[in-house]
């Protein structure tokens, strides 16, 4: 059996098959015999995303094997009569973003994976589940390649303990950008502490695009919940709603790492700058 990895990387929100989620910078085949070839602000995404896994992974795990956790819509799929896909055949978008996991999870001690929005990923997260199962991820004792939730301690029986679901709730005004993290955590706390349980350090979250990490202080390490940033652009829906309409659009994940003598968190970053202004 493998040994349990230190570090834990995961990504969410990759949105393969929209116009302002990942593509490889060879662009996608078609169903139908054409190519789809990423735009400019594709390719700057891209970068990044090269960035991440080929210079900040190696230094934040320090060259050693990393555990995966892909936590949700890793496709956009077909929803909300949008037009920003790149196909409406999902099976385009499976071969997407079969294209662009698969180097990374090849690199990974394991690969876990957990179902987002069925807006995006179908009924059941029917499309993530085959995309997993291609990939071959850890199944749950169900048997579910993509699985609703993931218990995981980092590490040793010393490591911190993770839990990790797709959705949190949202907030249109920035002064409570924190407040469904931190309501997160603390009904983490009291569902533990009901039923005697360890309580999780981490309870990582996706869904919003938007890193934020509200913490507190600990024996062994901080207790935090993270919610992760993504990696798509602001679509139509987005310049709809408060906060998100004025907002800039976050690309990049976090790593869970137990140190030496602690356990702790880093999170990787990247923002677009402002629209260009326009001064004639």
């Amino acid at each position: 059996m493998k040994k349990n990895a230190r570090c834990l990387i995961v990504i969410s929100d990759l949105h393969c098959g929209c116009k302002l989620g990942l593509c490889p910078p060879e662009g996608v085949s078609l169903d139908d015999g054409g190519r789809y070839m990423p735009s400019k602000f594709q390719k700057s995404v891209w970068k990044w995303w090269l960035e991440f896994w080929n210079e900040w992974v190696p230094v934040v795990t320090r060259g050693q094997d990393f555990d995966l956790v892909v936590n949700g819509d890793v496709v956009d799929g077909v929803h909300h009569k949008a037009t920003t896909q790149i196909s409406h055949n999902l099976g385009d978008q499976i071969d997407c973003a079969y294209f662009v996991l698969k180097p990374i999870v090849d690199q990974a001690r394991r690969y876990y994976h957990v179902r987002g929005t069925e807006a995006h990923v179908g009924p059941s997260a029917v499309e993530e589940e085959r995309l997993a199962r291609m990939l071959g991820a850890v199944p749950n004792t169900e048997g579910q390649y993509a699985r609703w939730e993931l218990w995981k301690r980092v590490g040793d029986k010393n490591g911190p303990l993770c839990h990790i679901l797709h959705h949190i709730g949202t907030t249109g005004r920035a002064a409570y950008e924190s407040s469904a993290p931190q309501a997160e955590l603390i009904a983490e706390f009291v569902e533990a502490g009901q039923e005697r349980l360890e309580p999780p350090a981490y309870a990582i979250r996706s869904h919003r695009h938007r890193y934020i990490k509200p913490e507190n202080p600990g024996k062994k390490g901080e207790t935090a919940c993270v919610v992760t940033p993504g990696w798509q652009g602001k679509t139509p829906f987005v310049y709809r709603i408060p906060g998100g309409r004025v907002s800039q659009p976050q690309f990049g994940g976090i790593a869970v790492i137990q140190g030496d003598e602690e356990y702790y968190t880093r999170a990787f970053v990247k923002k677009l700058g402002r629209a260009k202004v326009e001064d004639r």
